[in-house]
C-alpha cells in the first residue's frame, strides 16, 4: 500500500502526475465548467423544441449506464415524488413494454454506439415514442435520431471517458425545462458551471495538498474503507457518481447507504465487525497499522428536507438519520470526511452545490488514482 507520505509527494509534483495521466482525466475533469457552457450551445442547436413543443409527455424514460444512469438519477431527483411525470431509466437495449407515442426516450451515452443506445432509438421510431440522442458526433446513435428525424446533441470527440456526466445531464435538464417540469431557478446551468469553475480552481493540481479539498480526500482514502451516508434523493444520486469512480478509477471498493430509509444498515456496518477494536486511541500513530479501515463519507443535501413518507419511527428526516450516523462513528472512532463541505457550501444552490459535491469527488477519484499509479497500468 502506498505511503502517504509518498502519496502526497506525488500528488505535489505536476511532472509525475501528467506522466501518471495518459488519458488526460485531470484536464477533463478541470473543464468541466466548460463542458456544461459547451453541451449548453450543442443542445440549442440540436433543437429539442421538435420534441417540447409536443407538450408534456406521459413520462420520460431515459436510456443510459454509468454516466447516464446517474444524469438520470439527478434529474428524478430533482423532479421529486411530485413530478406531473414519470421518469423511468432502463440500461438498454430494450425499452419497456409500455412506452408508446405520449412518452419520450432519451438514450444518453459518450460514444452513441453499441446495441444498448441504437436499438432503444430504432424501437423509438418504430413505436411513435418521441426520440433525444446524446452521443458521439457521427456515432450509429446519430444516424438512428437522423433518420427518425429527431434532435441529436452530437458531443465533441474530445470528450473523456469517465469525465461526461455533465454532457450528459446538460441536454436532459434543458429538455425538463423546455416541456416546464423544471424552472430555471432549479436547472440553474450556468450557475453549475461557474460552481464547477470554482472548484476546479480549489482542486486543480497546482493547489498543494494542505489546502487542496481533492488532494485530502485522495489522502485520506488512501488506505480507507469508504462508507457513503448520502443525504436524500439527490445526495444518493452523487453517492452513486462517487462509489463508481472511487471503483473504476482506483480499484476501491465502497459501500453506501441513502438516508433516512438505510438509516439502520449504516449504523449497522459503522458499529459492527469492521469497526476499530474496543479502547482505540483515535488520535495514536496508524502508520503501522495494516490493511484499510472504515473511514465514513458524508455527502449532505440541506434542501433534502421532509420526512420518509412510510411512517418509519424517529429518526424521520434525512438530516436527523445523518445525525444517528455521525453519533455513531464518533461512538466507534470512525473518522469522517464531509464531501465538499470547506468554504461556504451553503451560498450555493441545490444543483450548483452538487455539481460542486461531485467535482470534488472526481478530482479526488482522479488523485487517489494518480497516486496508486493505476491508470498506466489500466487498459482503458
Amino acid at each position: 500500500m502506498t505511503s502517504p507520505e509518498l502519496a502526497e509527494e506525488v500528488l505535489d509534483d505536476l511532472e509525475l502526475l501528467r506522466a501518471r495521466d495518459p488519458r488526460g482525466l485531470l484536464p477533463a475533469v478541470a473543464g468541466a465548467g466548460a463542458q456544461v457552457r459547451e453541451t449548453t450551445r450543442l443542445t440549442e442547436e440540436a433543437g429539442l423544441e421538435r420534441v417540447t413543443d409536443g407538450g408534456r409527455p406521459r413520462g420520460l424514460i431515459i436510456v443510459g449506464r454509468r454516466e447516464g444512469a446517474v444524469a438520470a438519477s439527478v434529474l428524478r431527483a430533482l423532479l421529486g415524488p411530485s413530478s406531473p411525470v414519470t421518469v423511468d431509466v432502463v440500461p438498454g437495449p430494450a425499452l419497456p413494454v409500455w412506452a408508446g407515442p405520449s412518452d419520450i426516450a432519451v438514450v444518453a451515452t459518450r460514444t452513441g454506439a453499441g446495441s444498448y443506445a441504437v436499438n432503444p432509438a430504432y424501437e423509438a421510431a418504430r413505436r411513435g415514442v418521441s426520440l433525444v440522442g446524446i452521443g458521439a458526433e457521427d456515432a450509429p446513435l446519430h444516424a438512428a435520431c437522423a433518420t427518425a428525424r429527431s434532435p441529436y446533441v452530437a458531443l465533441p470527440s474530445s470528450r473523456v471517458q469517465h469525465t461526461t456526466l455533465w454532457s450528459l445531464l446538460t441536454p436532459m435538464l434543458r429538455l425538463a425545462t423546455g416541456l416546464g417540469l423544471l424552472g430555471e431557478g432549479v436547472a440553474d446551468i450556468e450557475g453549475v458551471a461557474t460552481a464547477l469553475d470554482e472548484t476546479a480552481g480549489e482542486c486543480g493540481p497546482a493547489r498543494e495538498s494542505f489546502v487542496n479539498p481533492a488532494k485530502t480526500l485522495a489522502l485520506e482514502l488512501l488506505d480507507a474503507l469508504p462508507v457513503i451516508a448520502a443525504e436524500g434523493p439527490l445526495a444518493g444520486a452523487a453517492a452513486t457518481r462517487v462509489a463508481d469512480q472511487l471503483a473504476t478509477l482506483a480499484g476501491l471498493p465502497v459501500t453506501g447507504f441513502r438516508l433516512p430509509d438505510q438509516r439502520v444498515a449504516a449504523c449497522a456496518v459503522l458499529g459492527g465487525p469492521l469497526a476499530p477494536r474496543d479502547g482505540d486511541d483515535f488520535f495514536r500513530d496508524r502508520s503501522d497499522d495494516e490493511g484499510r479501515r472504515l473511514r465514513l463519507l458524508t455527502i449532505r443535501d440541506p434542501d433534502a428536507g421532509g420526512h420518509d413518507g412510510a411512517g418509519e419511527r424517529e429518526p424521520r428526516s434525512a438530516d436527523e438519520a445523518l445525525q444517528q450516523v455521525l453519533r455513531t462513528a464518533a461512538t466507534n472512532n470512525i473518522p469522517v470526511s464531509g464531501l465538499a463541505e470547506h468554504g461556504d457550501p451553503l451560498r450555493f444552490g441545490r444543483l450548483p452545490r452538487l455539481a460542486r459535491q461531485v467535482a470534488v469527488a472526481d478530482f479526488g477519484a482522479v488523485y487517489l488514482a494518480l497516486a496508486l499509479d493505476s491508470e498506466r497500468a489500466s487498459p482503458g
